[in-house]
């Protein structure tokens, strides 16, 4: 049992070692994007019903590092702003197989052919799902009709980066972030690059990554190396099988990153490991049930019928036509077992930055919720004592949205309410999938907003 232990331990320091500064790279690079690149110049690319506005969707969406829960309701207001069909398909496709973070952890753990691999196949399915649904997706079915009612609001027409964040002041933020960034300045966006790099996405993502590499370690100790061995030569039924596993389970971009690794030191084929870096991340059940409510079945089908084909046909152009020699899986990452030895000093440097990283990341978070939680009553220990609070904050509402997984989905939410006539001002305790509404507004018409982005709410009655 010491033994066992031993060797998962060292399984998952190596692979934490391999992966650490890339990640860390690679958040950093996101947050760049998210803080430099203005917002405005999706929008204004993808309006055209052609190729071109899919193809510029799906690489305007490549690098970004959005989860398949958080594509969703930026997909939709693209669609609100004009974006055509099929490009709104394009960029529900490519964003949730890849962004810079992952690449970069990619090419830590699988290599360069496999870093450049994975954002071609997702670009070539993005292409594929957006043609085919400018081609035959009824466009009356590609957005709901709820989904576009609660779009429909004046939206202040604000070139600054940011403007579609929300920080839980109610109404539109244009006119104080104007204020607030002409103040800052570059100093300014750095800084909130950098706490979305290393805060709000080692919050969004940190968790699948810990999940997946305590699997992956768990693979490389537990699971015998002849166990996928009998199934090598049957490759595409290693794919079926991968696909059969991936599509209904949640697994993020970076997440899946160290399972297909160890599946692949266990005898996966690469092409059936492509498959699960691509299906993984951009199909769930989750996921399969907000689209075909909000954007129609048929785009649904297009949509999964896309990212099947496209993964499969890039499968087995990995296992039948490129050399193999260039997916092999490092000796050290298949070994696992007594490699901690291998590590030098600046691997442990980065193992302690990321880990230090992923602790502030979380206590933040249970901070912040354990805040607003006592500042509302809304804490378990403190139930009994919801009616009396929310009796004396008599216009503020406590929602249920138990569906927001990321801070991109409470960014969503937030923005949406702020936007409802009569709403003073909004937070959202993304630990508790809480929302607190201030005002006098309309309750089931934010209920019916909210729900039409994906994300499905009631009001919590105080007992």
């Amino acid at each position: 049992m010491f033994t066992f232990i031993e060797n998962y331990w060292d399984a998952l320091v190596v692979m934490l070692a391999e992966m650490a500064p890339y990640l860390l790279l690679g958040f950093f690079f996101a947050g760049l994007l998210r803080a430099f690149v203005p917002k405005n110049i999706y929008k204004k690319h993808l309006a055209p019903r052609n190729m071109k506005s899919v193809v510029k969707a799906a690489a305007l969406g490549i690098p970004l590092p959005l989860c398949s829960c958080g594509v969703i309701p930026t997909s939709v207001g693209l669609r609100r702003e004009g974006a055509s069909h099929g490009a709104c398909t394009g960029f529900l496709i490519a964003t949730p197989q890849t962004g810079v973070d992952s690449i970069a952890a990619t090419y830590s753990l699988m290599g360069l052919p496999f870093a450049i691999v994975r954002p071609i196949a997702a670009l070539f399915t993005a292409m594929l799902g957006g043609w085919l649904v400018n081609r035959h997706a009824r466009q009356d079915e590609t957005l709901s009709a709820e989904a576009a009612k609660s779009g429909e609001h004046d939206h202040c027409d604000c070139s600054n980066d940011h403007c579609d964040d929300d920080h839980g002041h109610g109404g539109c933020c244009c006119e104080g972030s104007r204020e607030e960034h002409a103040k800052g300045g570059f100093l300014h966006k750095f800084a909130t690059s950098m706490h979305y790099a290393f805060v709000e996405m080692l919050q969004d993502v940190g968790k699948w990554l810990v999940v997946g590499l305590l699997i992956a370690a768990l693979i490389t100790v537990a699971v015998p190396n002849e166990w996928l061995a009998a199934l090598h030569d049957y490759k595409l039924l290693n794919m079926l099988i991968v696909l059969a596993v991936a599509v209904p389970m949640y697994v993020c971009a970076t997440g899946s990153i160290p399972i297909a690794v160890s599946l692949m030191a266990k005898g996966l084929t690469p092409g059936a490991a492509l498959v699960l870096l691509m299906a993984g991340p951009a199909v769930n059940s989750a996921s399969i049930l907000v689209i075909g409510k909000v954007f129609g079945k048929r785009t649904l089908w297009l949509y999964v019928i896309s990212i099947v084909l496209g993964s499969v046909l890039f499968g087995l152009g990995i296992d039948y036509i490129l050399p193999q020699e260039w997916f092999a899986v490092s000796s050290i990452i298949a070994g696992g077992e007594n490699c901690t030895h291998c590590l030098g000093i600046m691997d442990w440097v980065w193992i302690a930055i990321f880990l230090v990283l992923l602790v502030n990341a979380f206590v933040s978070r249970l901070w912040h919720s354990r805040t607003l939680s006592h500042r509302h009553g809304s804490d378990g220990r403190h139930e009994e004592h919801l009616s009396e609070c929310v009796a004396a904050e008599s216009d503020v509402t406590i929602y249920d949205v138990s569906d927001m997984a990321c801070n991109h989905c409470k960014a969503n939410v937030e923005k949406i309410i702020a936007e409802i006539a009569g709403v003073e001002s909004v937070e959202t305790d993304l630990a508790r999938g809480l929302a607190y509404v201030r005002g006098d507004h309309d309750h089931g018409e934010l209920e019916r907003q909210v729900a039409a982005a994906g994300y499905p709410t009631k009001e919590k009655k105080p007992s």
